[in-house]
């Protein structure tokens, strides 16, 4: 039962992943000024394949675990939260809303994180580096926000 849940939690990860061919990053997000600690373009897929084993591995565990409700709740609204940053940011372009995407989906994961770990300790462990990424993702965001003002002002007008 537990490798059935594995795979379910991994497809609504990896699908919530496939934002990612419908709204590439593409020339727009090059020509940004970004900050000089921005990750090189090839760490995205890793990381974000490595956390999403992460996450279904923690989904999964949490949901065979008793008194489970808020644990998969958060862990449901996380990646929603984070189905919708990506096109957002990438396909409307859209820097300050993206903020707040980002903003909202740290929220999630760090509640998900205690949840998951009230339930479950290494379910809870593993949100762990999502959290950090996460934060890293939102101040990479605010960062190119900063750098690119004429984007924020042509997206609010």
């Amino acid at each position: 039962m537990f490798w059935i849940l594995f795979a379910i939690f991994l497809a609504a990860c990896f699908s919530v992943g496939a934002t990612g061919g419908l709204f590439p990053p593409g020339a727009w997000y090059d020509r940004l000024n970004k900050p000089s600690w921005t990750p090189p373009n090839w760490l995205f897929p890793v990381a974000w394949t490595t956390l999403y084993l992460c996450m279904a591995f923690a989904g999964a565990r949490a949901a065979v675990a008793p008194d489970n409700a808020y644990a998969m709740a958060l862990w449901a609204l996380q990646i929603a939260l984070n189905g919708l940053w990506t096109p957002v940011f990438f396909g409307l372009r859209r820097l300050r809303l993206g903020l707040v995407v980002l903003t909202a989906l740290w929220c999630a994961v760090a509640a998900s994180c205690f949840a998951l770990w009230q339930v479950d300790w290494l379910a809870g462990i593993l949100f762990v580096p999502y959290l950090t990424w996460v934060s890293v993702a939102w101040a990479l965001n605010f960062s190119v926000m900063r750098l690119n003002p004429e984007m924020t002002r042509d997206a609010d007008a």
